[in-house]
């Protein structure tokens, strides 16, 4: 664990931006983010921004070997790291933008669930609205969409804007509890239901 922060910070120092944390997502975040992964079936789960792996973990601990986890990250030094903790995932040094395209490379109509760890935040708008137009593109009519925000940060403008195009995105918009054990402190967002004609390429 104390490697996998190393690595995490030593990435954020580099690229700040692009990382948008100092420190991995804790355990009871990533148990919060991964709650819509079925416990059933074989879904198809995505996972965006996946660092150096704490969502990884929990995801393919619910899977339990079932269904098919596909992780994008487009920093190959975190990439690489995560194929050596998770032999078995597919592992896709890719801008999450290009998620549709992605998917049918690899002959999937869709995703179940699709898991962000993206710094939403950092993001202009245009670059959200993207993102999400990728999200909204790539996920199935029942699928559920989850991302999280940090609490020292949702009044600011970035976080502000983007919970607005989130609520504009999806009919269903479901804030958890804050999750205190985490660095910094955290809440998630489940999402369900896209909204018809949502996220363009252009936030207000």
């Amino acid at each position: 664990m104390a490697n996998q922060s190393a690595l995490f910070l030593g990435e954020f120092l580099k690229s700040p931006a692009v990382v948008g944390a100092i420190a991995p997502s804790s355990r009871r975040l990533s148990s919060a983010v991964a709650v819509p992964i079925p416990e059933r079936g074989d879904p198809v789960v995505v996972e965006l921004g996946a660092g150096t792996g704490p969502f990884t973990e929990e995801i393919q601990r619910r899977l339990g070997g079932r269904g098919r986890h596909i992780a994008l990250e487009i920093n190959p030094r975190l990439a690489d790291h995560l194929r050596v903790r998770h032999p078995g995932l597919e592992v896709l040094v890719a801008d999450a933008a290009g998620l549709p395209q992605l998917l049918a490379e690899r002959g999937l109509a869709a995703a179940d669930v699709i898991v962000s760890g993206l710094p939403w935040a950092a993001f202009t708008p245009a670059r959200q609205a993207v993102l999400l137009r990728a999200v909204v593109d790539s996920l199935a009519p029942h699928g559920a969409f989850t991302t999280f925000s940090y609490v020292h940060a949702r009044m600011l403008g970035p976080a502000v804007r983007f919970r607005r195009t989130l609520a504009r995105t999806f009919e269903e918009v479901v804030p958890g509890r804050t999750v205190w054990r985490n660095l910094p402190p955290a809440f998630v967002f489940h999402a369900r239901r896209a909204r018809v004609g949502a996220a363009k390429d252009r936030a207000n």
